[in-house]
């Protein structure tokens, strides 16, 4: 069993849809921070886009590894788009070329809360049958909940909703502390009830009252959450990134403190882990 922490693309770039050719400056700050892999938005993949043996080749020079790959969808009326379904195909084509990397999914924040049930049950079915089919091409998905205002998954009933749904055996559940506790919820204890499930995880910190901080200053007990793990059996990588206005302005800095503050809090209590 093996816990690794990489870095998610949101520190640099706070917005899916927003693409970007600075890979390269991504993968040195990972690389010089002390972390060992990568999940990016596609939107950053940039010159690497259609060009994934040369991504790995880049990232074989620093020994780092492609964690998994970020892809946000709609699932409107329980199903991928066209352009949804073209996409997920083009990126899960991509991801064979990376062993064991997944497909990261988050839901799309809605304009608002209306439907509720509704679009939460259309999100589930169309979640259920992309993991299907990236797992009959030897892909993990796993789907991540966001917690802002008109978010279909905010509180602890929507999760309930959601984790009942989900098809597990093809569809995990990317816990994100920073969007659990924004839900009022406590992200330990969520991480032990659904642990099962979990696939993939990211960690950033925040308050109770739903203000983003640096990494150790928030509410948050990641070395309660990194426990929960590794008392769980949980294989596989925890992401860390940050949303302060710093993370935007000084991000090669914020990822290196967030890698100091990893190294001397978190990776001690995953040492003893049977690799």
């Amino acid at each position: 069993m093996t816990i690794k922490f990489g870095c998610q693309g949101s520190t640099w770039v706070l917005d899916y849809d927003v693409e970007k050719d600075m890979l390269d400056q991504i993968i040195d700050d990972i690389d010089n921070a002390g972390f060992k892999g990568l999940d990016m938005q596609v939107a950053l993949l940039g010159r690497y886009k259609n060009s994934p043996e040369r991504l790995k080749e880049e990232l074989d020079k620093r020994g780092l590894e492609l964690a998994a790959l970020t892809l946000p969808f709609h699932f409107e009326g329980g199903k991928e788009s066209k352009e949804e379904r073209e996409l997920a195909d083009f990126y899960i084509n991509y991801l064979k070329k990376f062993p064991g990397a997944k497909m990261n999914v988050p839901s799309r924040v809605g304009p608002n809360r209306d439907r509720l049930l509704e679009r939460q049950k259309e999100i589930i079915q169309g979640a259920n049958e992309l993991g299907k089919r990236a797992s009959e091409n030897g892909i993990i998905t796993s789907l991540h909940p966001i917690s802002y205002e008109t978010s279909y998954w905010r509180f602890k009933e929507d999760y309930e909703v959601l984790l009942d749904g989900l098809d597990t055996r093809y569809m995990g559940y990317t816990p994100d502390v920073g969007h659990i506790i924004f839900g009022g919820m406590d992200p330990v204890e969520i991480i032990k009830e659904y642990l099962p499930a979990i696939k993939h995880v990211h960690f950033k910190d925040a308050t109770t009252t739903c203000k983003w901080m640096k990494m150790g200053e928030g509410d948050i007990d990641f070395k309660g959450c990194v426990q929960a793990l590794v008392d769980g059996g949980y294989d596989g990588w925890i992401m860390v990134e940050e949303e302060t206005p710093e993370a935007q302005t000084n991000t090669r800095k914020v990822i290196a403190d967030i890698g100091d503050y990893v190294e001397k809090n978190l990776k001690p209590i995953t040492i003893n882990l049977v690799k």
